[in-house]
Formats: structure tokens, C-alpha cells, sequence
């Protein structure tokens, strides 16, 4: 084994909002799936929107995404993950480097259809249901997905646990019981921590059903594939062509 490869694996987390208050939760969250052999760095956007929670957010946040994604690449770091389930920019920041690049959405729905049969996505506002829709169509699922449910809670104040827990089960109650859901995908990566708690509830409460962390989910995905030494395909994501 050579020196390369006995150094740990880096991972880069993009919080892609003009505010640190969600990085040390983020990077607490990040630490329970990774555990210490993986270095960790989190960075948030220098400008931008404030959230994420529209197609208008998501354009302009995305220049500075794409520079955070490069700046970490140029840093040494062997993953990326955009912390946000709609994957603002993924894409294009898979087109510009050369290491694995994730968002929430893909390796959450992904993680959900070895699952279950049928999932509901469990997301914060009505405003991103077009987003999401979008993105599972693009992902070929909809046949999959049982129902899109909103909490109607602002990615900023997903803070209060208790609240959070609280309209969370309400919508998970009514994806399992009137939208036929098996498996429950939490639709925002703000919604922190409270994954295991809710699955345990539904448990004990209702039925047990698996409930997929985005942040868990994405997390675990760029450890496999650095592990494979697996990068985005070159047929897909091709450099941009140059321009003057």
C-alpha cells in the first residue's frame, strides 16, 4: 500500500447558503456517519441567497457553489458534497472536476429504492414540490414515488427540534396511510439529527418504515466511490468548451 493510499479520505461539504449557522450542526451530523478517519471541511457561500427554495435560488446560488466545489478540488479534496437536496449545480460542478460530486437528492432516492417499493418525499415548503418533481422525473422514479408532503416550515427554521419532529410525523403519518408510502426520504438536508428519532416513532406509533437521511445517504455514496476509485463518466460531464 503506498502512501497515498493509507492517507484519509477528504470530503468537502458545501453548505450552499450565505450564513455559517447550520456549519457546525452539519459537520456534528456529517462526523456521526463518517466517524474520525475521514477529514472533514465545511465552507458556506460568500454570496448568494440566504436558502434555497426555488428555481430563482437555485440560479443564483449556483456561480458560487460551482467556485466552492472548485476551490475545495484544488485544496486536495477527494469528495464534494453540496448539502442540499434539490443538487444545486451538481451537474455542472461534476463538468469542471475531477472527484465525485453529490448533492442530497440522488443518493437518498437511490438509498430509498433498495428500501421499499414505494417512497414519499417529506420536504419543507410547497415552493420546492416543482424542484423535487422535477429532479425524480430527470431520475426516472416517478412511478416509484408514492407523494411529495410539506411540513410548511422555512429551511431557517428548521431549528426547533421538537416543532420539527412534531410536523414531521404528521406528514410521514399521512404518506403511509393515505399515500401509500413504504419508505420515507427526508426532503431538505437542513432537517438534521432527527431521522432515527422519527423512524423510532413511526415504529412505535404506527408501522415501522425506513426513514432516508439525505445528509447520511450522500455521505455514505462518496465514501463508496472514492473507495472504487469511481469519478464522474467523462461521456456525461464533459469540460466546458473554452471560450473567449
Amino acid at each position: 500500500m503506498t502512501d497515498k493510499e493509507r492517507q484519509p479520505v477528504k470530503i468537502h461539504i458545501v453548505v450552499p447558503i450565505t450564513s455559517d449557522q447550520f456549519n457546525e450542526q452539519i459537520e456534528l451530523e456529517a462526523r456521526s456517519f463518517l466517524g474520525t478517519e475521514v477529514e472533514l471541511e465545511v465552507s458556506h457561500l460568500q454570496a448568494g441567497p440566504a436558502s434555497i427554495e426555488s428555481f430563482y435560488d437555485e440560479v443564483l446560488a449556483g456561480p458560487q457553489i460551482v467556485a466552492e466545489v472548485a476551490k475545495a478540488a484544488g485544496n486536495g479534496a477527494d469528495a464534494v458534497f453540496i448539502t442540499c437536496f434539490g443538487d444545486p449545480a451538481v451537474p455542472a460542478a461534476r463538468e469542471i472536476v475531477d472527484i465525485p460530486v453529490v448533492g442530497g437528492f440522488e443518493p437518498a432516492i437511490a438509498t430509498a429504492l433498495t428500501l421499499g417499493e414505494r417512497f414519499s418525499v417529506v420536504t419543507v415548503l410547497e415552493n420546492v414540490t416543482p424542484m423535487i418533481s422535477g429532479l425524480i422525473a430527470r431520475m426516472g422514479v416517478a412511478s416509484r414515488l408514492a407523494t411529495i408532503e410539506v411540513i410548511d416550515t422555512p429551511v431557517l427554521e428548521l431549528h426547533d427540534g421538537d416543532s420539527l419532529l412534531k410536523s414531521l410525523f404528521e406528514a410521514s403519518c399521512r404518506a403511509i396511510e393515505t399515500g401509500g408510502a413504504d419508505v420515507l426520504v427526508l426532503g431538505c438536508t437542513g432537517m438534521l439529527g432527527v431521522a432515527a428519532t422519527l423512524q423510532e416513532k413511526l415504529e412505535a406509533e404506527l408501522v415501522r418504515v425506513p426513514v432516508v437521511d439525505p445528509t447520511g445517504a450522500s455521505l455514505g455514496l462518496l465514501t463508496t466511490l472514492q473507495s472504487m476509485a469511481l469519478k464522474p463518466s467523462r461521456k456525461t460531464y464533459m469540460p466546458p468548451p473554452p471560450k473567449t
